[in-house]
């Protein structure tokens, strides 16, 4: 077996996130968050993960592991880019000082309880926001498109068209919602950052050293992506919606949706696993759709940002390679 042969067969465990001016890793052993900081130094921060062998059965369960692992990466997801933005923050009144060091007047800083405050406020502007994020989510991509295919004449009685329809204005809600916001200077620093993640990942997998040159050479473009998660959840939503009877209102039909949504994940998620993990001709047509989005999702990084995707990526590699593989 040649070379190039076995490095195709190498299929790593390890995913990530791009956060603000940073990278999320999480491995089968390991998790880390790397950000670069204002004064240009690396932050990083790296905590246990069972997700190897040792896993539990809900992580190892056909369809089980598709909704923890979606409600886990969205958990953690949202935790790790609010740190990444704090550290993004410089006190104004005391500069880049670090708490707890003397201040002008003498003695120190009260760094616990002004630790405390900022904990407690950002713990509120989190949960809030969360909450927002959810409801958002659910407003445009399962209410709007229900409501706005509802106000076609007599569709409910058509429910296979009345569901292609229904995916259809979601897709186009998806990619207009993901460009407007690219539009913004820091998320596309942001989709920078994500194709350092995805060239990170692609060198690791193609066995070569983790270096800035090796990465480089990279394709930004992997088939496990979050972006092409949502894409399948969109398709496998429009076929379960096609077995819902005719005749509901847009708004049962949407409680409908929501409550299938554990089922649509899990299904999804698997889908996504087969399409990492095999190179035929059904998994490229699957795969194709949300490839085709992450060239909106993802820009082509910088040096500096390869190095952040670097050091966040290097403490989730496992000693053991056979933990890393799927």
């Amino acid at each position: 077996m040649s070379k190039s042969n076995s490095q195709e067969k190498f299929k790593s465990k390890i995913g990530g996130q791009a956060l603000v001016e940073g990278i999320m890793m999480l491995g089968p052993n390991k998790g880390a968050m790397a950000c670069r900081l204002p004064d240009g130094s690396i932050d990083l921060e790296t905590w246990d993960e069972n997700n190897g062998k040792n896993a539990p059965w809900y992580k190892k369960v056909p369809l089980v592991r598709g909704c923890f692992s979606f409600v886990s990466s969205l958990i953690k997801g949202y935790k790790y880019t609010m740190k990444s933005a704090e550290k993004q923050m410089v006190d104004e009144e005391d500069g880049e000082k670090p708490e707890g060091a003397p201040s002008a007047e003498g003695g120190t800083a009260p760094a616990d309880k002004k630790e405390e405050k900022s904990g407690g406020i950002t713990d509120v502007i989190m949960t809030l926001g969360g909450i927002l994020g959810v409801v958002l989510a659910v407003v445009l991509f399962v209410a709007m498109p229900k409501f706005l295919v509802g106000l076609i004449p007599d569709i409910e009685q058509h429910h296979i068209l009345q569901s292609v329809l229904e995916g259809i204005v979601k897709i186009a809600i998806f990619i207009a919602y993901m460009v407007i916001i690219g539009l913004m200077k820091d998320i596309k620093r942001q989709y920078m950052y994500h194709g350092a993640e995805h060239k990170t990942i692609a060198c690791h997998e193609a066995e070569l050293p983790l270096t800035v040159e090796n990465i480089r050479k990279q394709t930004r473009f992997h088939k496990r992506c979050g972006t092409s998660f949502i894409f399948i959840v969109l398709l496998v939503g429009i076929f379960v919606m096609c077995f819902v009877p005719k005749g509901l209102l847009w708004w049962q039909r949407t409680l409908i949706s929501f409550g299938a949504l554990p089922f649509v994940v899990g299904i999804s998620y698997e889908f996504i696993r087969l399409a990492g993990n095999h190179d035929n001709i059904f998994t490229r047509i699957l795969s194709a759709p949300g490839l085709a989005m992450q060239r909106i999702t993802t820009r082509e990084p910088d040096d500096d940002m390869i190095e952040i995707a670097v050091a966040a990526m290097t403490p989730c590699i496992p000693e053991d390679k056979s933990e890393d593989k799927w």
